[in-house]
């Protein structure tokens, strides 16, 4: 059956339709008979091509694909999600590493500083105790020598 025989049909129920009884006196509900409606569009059903059932069934098909395929998508993306999580975690721990690193760092430094600061007081401070030691044997020394230069003159 071709287009027109499928809108000769889509006609005729609506004849049937509009020809029913008002129900109740309400104009927009009618009265028919089931059984003509029902074959009417049994015969409308059976006038649509195969192709129709097969387009309908590539339709199903392609719906599936498409649910596969964002699946699929989503997955990847989550994915990706995860992996970028972890190259983030990875470079922040790299991060941390190196901020570790220059904090050690400059800590041996100052504490460099302040050893060799402290071994320069340490090292000034004997020294000043060796020359003081030195000055007080160098005057003991004169003082021996001058006695002894008076006793000899003498």
């Amino acid at each position: 059956m071709d287009e027109t025989g499928v809108l000769a049909l889509l006609d005729e129920l609506s004849d049937l339709i509009e020809d029913g009884k008002p129900a109740l006196g309400n104009r927009d509900r009618r009265q028919i008979e089931v059984a003509p409606a029902l074959d009417i569009i049994d015969e409308i059903r059976q006038s649509f091509p195969v192709e129709f059932s097969q387009a309908r069934q590539i339709v199903r098909e392609r719906q599936g694909l498409l649910e596969d395929t964002e699946a699929e998508c989503n997955r990847i993306l989550e994915d990706a999600r995860n992996q970028a999580l972890i190259i983030a975690s990875e470079q922040e721990i790299v991060r941390i590493a190196q901020q570790q690193a220059e904090n050690i760092i400059a800590d041996a430094r100052e504490m460099e500083r302040e050893t060799r600061a402290g071994a320069e007081d340490y090292a000034d401070s004997v020294f000043s105790h060796i020359e003081s030691t030195l000055d007080s044997l160098n005057e003991n020394v004169r003082r021996c020598r001058e006695r002894l230069n008076n006793k000899a003159t003498r």
